[in-house]
């Protein structure tokens, strides 16, 4: 099965910037979508962006205007781009990606910590 792995978070200043990429093992065309999801401590994991295999966007209004999902075939990555990242965006980060078979997302990868404080 295809793997999932992201990379790029860290600790950032409030009205900062910060890329996130998640690359998979195999071609991101076996998947029918793929998405990022973010979990703060003592919250429900949150649907933040996702994307088609044809490139349509859809965002969580909270970021909105901030967060940019895209994808690169090549490179069988897709990023999500944070600008003007608030200490609310502290979550823990993942990708996710749906199989033809599926209806839901089921394959994860292992989750990247995106701090944003002073």
């Amino acid at each position: 099965q295809v793997q999932l792995v992201e990379s790029g978070g860290g600790l950032v200043q409030p009205g900062g910037s910060l890329r996130l990429s998640c690359t998979a093992s195999g071609s991101i065309f076996s998947f029918n979508g793929m998405a990022w999801y973010r979990q703060a401590p003592g919250k429900q994991r949150e649907l933040v962006a996702t994307i088609s295999t044809g490139g349509t966007t859809g965002y969580v209004e909270s970021v909105k205007g901030r967060f940019t999902i895209s994808r690169d075939n090549a490179k069988n990555t897709v990023y999500l781009q944070m600008n003007s990242l608030k200490p609310e965006d502290t979550a823990v980060y993942s990708c996710a990606a749906r199989t033809p078979s599926s209806i839901r997302y089921n394959v994860w990868g292992q989750g990247t910590q995106v701090t944003v404080s002073s």
